[in-house]
């Protein structure tokens, strides 16, 4: 199995695969283009190299793929600029001699009908093989299908295609040459052909060849001749476009500050990818967890994600995500699970309508746009109805028996948890989103002045929690457990769709006492089993992300961060910083492993990560600081600290430095206090014995937080 990550920019339809080994499929479903090395008489591949993968600067989407062939060195770095319409991939091979002698290599470039995205790939965009019935060089560009579309900046020493019946174009390159004619017409449709750059390369010296692919010519946005880079484009710099993209993606990936110890930086460096890669893979406003297989807007994705780019300054890009997908509600009020090319998808999957209207009221919170909040209260509205709608479907005389009882009041059986899609179920994944959508849209209402529709439709959904928590403590007795299950109907063990009961959910307190706690010591130990060798298994999804937060959020900020770490070592590559959705333990076995990046996935590192610095407890609206930062970090010369992150009060600044045996904090930032109050966890893993806010001694929460009455504040922890 090769892996690999996705080029584009921001918000464009087209974007490149490029795999871990150096190679790259030049738009959705096209040719793909190989480097070899030509030299000392043979023919230098992939499998000749030690491969490393990087990221410029550590985090930017500009990746790298390096190989170490001993005597020779090979580097390829992929970058897209350009507008999302009319966006140009730039690959750069730069080939060094490490030598004491003087050589001659060629660089080869090879076109071939294979995609990066593997055969396995089945779903929706299917990998493998892709047809190439025509290849020809004329002088400026390679026409492939009859169309301009390989642009190198220097003229090649030679190119030369064949048909797939003469042998694919790597049986030419062992034997040091490429087919003799520069253009092929092949009926089979799998031609192949290359372009090599021969090198003169002095002891120490390094060479480099740049080619321009034109991406929006693979879904036929513009006409690829029309487009084609001019000489002033091409005799450009490298090292000025690679300064120019990287300052760009800058703008929109530092709009919060972190300052973590050097063991840390990995976390942060991941952080800055993932939202690289949801703007890469998102098509204009809509958000998608993939652009191959996943290259579809579902509304579960887009709200937690919404709520994630909230978190880092993004709001116009939650907001135009919200905006545009709301316009595919149904006149009845029932929002679509999901959206693509061919529009709303039917399926009712009963987690949608709550989840839309999270995401509408978490875009006033953050934003406070009045405008925004009154335009998109009719999508609101309906969605209320919907909710309303449904659940009164289990509140007929049909549930009052003894058999019906555990599904009184819930929303109909769904298939919005994927592990339902067998058969439909009654989800307590769509309970906890449709009643936070119920909590929210009163809130939206009270917050717009519409105190009749805020008290109607908070009677609601004090009704709907009395229904869910009584039939959740139904399903325990009806399935002799001790945890919170996915569904009624199994009473199954699934806490990565618990979490949700948590964040957005906001049960904590709500829910039979120690429930949760059980519920993820279990998902712990399962964790520790399977992390340590102690329990068989073959695959997992990196959903399981979403148990850091709600660790941090039940108090174990040991676990969460030895949970994480688990998870890092699954990034594939690690040095780009993404995940798949299905994690094998046989990482090289053939295997269907969806999008890479999955940015579903890094949403909810993302979440889970901000968490260890600021989260909202929604159960009691207050804002939690410092929950996930340990005293290790703290205990760094330079402490930690965020600035900018973005609340519903306003950016926070918070930094935390333990010198000794005392710790000293800061609070700034915020134009608003929670109304639950803004509460503080100690970094120290000892108890304190002296706790001051701004000099006068410090009060304590219930759960033992200390309580920030005022900022900017000064808090001095012993």
């Amino acid at each position: 199995m090769v892996y690999w990550t996705v080029v584009g920019v921001d918000g464009a339809r087209e974007e490149a695969l490029f795999t871990e080994d150096g190679a790259f499929e030049a738009g959705k479903g096209q040719f793909s283009i190989e480097p070899f090395l030509l030299a000392d008489d043979r023919l230098y591949t992939w499998a000749d190299a030690e491969i490393t993968q990087s990221l410029e600067g550590g985090d930017l989407p500009i990746p790298t793929v390096h190989w170490d062939l001993g005597r020779y060195a090979l580097s390829v770095t992929l970058l897209a600029d350009g507008p999302a319409g009319a966006s140009t991939l730039w690959a750069r091979y730069r080939v060094t001699n490490r030598g004491s002698e003087p050589v001659r290599p060629a660089l080869a470039l090879a076109l071939r009908p294979l995609q990066a995205n593997p055969p396995v790939q089945f779903l929706n965009a299917p990998g493998g093989v892709t047809p190439v019935r025509s290849l020809s060089w004329d002088g400026r560009a390679v026409d492939v299908d009859g169309a301009p579309r390989v642009v190198p900046a220097a003229a090649p020493t030679a190119f030369g295609a064949a048909a797939f019946g003469e042998g694919d174009v790597t049986e030419f390159l062992v034997r040091g040459a490429v087919p003799l004619p520069s253009s092929v017409s092949d009926p089979f449709g799998y031609a192949s052909g290359a372009l090599t750059f021969a090198l003169d390369l002095p002891p120490g010296a390094t060479r480099e060849i740049v080619i321009a692919i034109p991406l929006a010519a693979a879904a036929g946005a513009t006409p690829a001749a029309e487009r084609l880079p001019n000489a002033a484009d091409l005799a450009r710099p490298f090292e000025r476009r690679l300064a120019d993209a990287a300052a760009a993606w800058r703008t929109r990936l530092d709009r919060v500050a972190f300052t973590v110890p050097p063991a840390a930086q990995p976390l942060v460096d991941t952080l800055r990818s993932q939202l690289a890669f949801i703007l890469i893979n998102r098509d204009g406003a809509g958000i998608q967890p993939g652009s191959r297989s996943y290259e579809r807007s579902w509304i579960r994705d887009g709200s937690l994600t919404g709520e994630a780019l909230l978190r880092l300054g993004n709001t116009e890009g939650a907001r135009a995500f919200v905006e545009w997908f709301s316009g595919f509600q149904y006149p009845d009020g029932k929002v679509p699970c999901c959206v693509d090319a061919r529009g709303a998808d039917p399926v009712p999957e009963n987690d949608s309508h709550g989840q839309l209207i999270f995401l509408v009221t978490e875009v006033y919170r953050y934003s406070r746009d009045r405008v925004f909040g009154e335009r998109m209260w009719p999508t609101v509205a309906r969605a209320v109805a919907y909710i309303d709608a449904l659940r009164q479907q289990r509140r007929t005389d049909a549930y009052r028996p003894p058999e019906g009882l555990p599904y009184f009041g819930l929303l109909p059986e769904s298939i919005s948890h994927e592990g339902y899609s067998d058969k439909p179920r009654h989800s307590y994944w769509d309970g906890f989103f449709a009643l936070r959508g119920l909590d929210d849209a009163a809130f939206l209402a009270a917050a717009l002045g519409r105190g009749e529709d805020a008290a109607r439709i908070g009677t609601i959904a004090a009704e709907f929690r009395a229904d869910l928590l009584a039939s959740i403590g139904r399903a325990l007795e009806l399935h002799g457990i001790d945890y919170l299950p996915g569904c009624v109907e199994l009473g199954d063990f699934d806490p990565t769709s618990t979490t949700v009961a948590l964040a957005p959910g906001g049960l904590e307190s709500a829910l039979p006492p120690g429930l949760l706690d059980r519920t993820f010591e279990r998902a712990w130990q399962d964790a520790v089993h399977r992390r340590d060798g102690k329990k068989e298994w073959v695959n997992y999804t990196p959903y399981e992300l979403r148990s850091v937060g709600a660790l941090v959020r039940l108090g174990q900020r040991r676990r969460a961060h030895e949970l994480l770490a688990f998870f890092m070592n699954d990034r594939r590559p690690p040095g780009w910083n993404g995940w798949a959705e299905v994690v094998w333990h046989d990482l090289r076995a053939p295997r269907f492993i969806g999008d890479m990046p999955h940015t579903w996935v890094g949403s909810d590192f993302v979440r889970s990560f901000l968490d260890f610095l600021a989260y909202e407890r929604w159960s009691d609206r207050s804002l939690v600081l410092g929950a996930g930062i340990t005293e290790a970090w703290a205990r760094d010369p330079k402490g930690a600290a965020v600035t900018g992150l973005r609340t519903p009060y306003g950016p926070l600044d918070f930094s935390v430095r333990i010198e000794g045996d005392t710790a000293h904090l800061r609070v700034a930032g915020l134009t608003a206090l929670p109304p639950g109050g803004l509460l503080l966890v100690s970094p120290f893993e000892r108890g304190l014995r002296e706790a001051t806010v701004n000099g006068r001694p410090a009060s304590f929460s219930a759960r033992g937080e200390v309580i920030v009455p005022a900022v900017p504040a000064e808090i001095v922890l012993r």
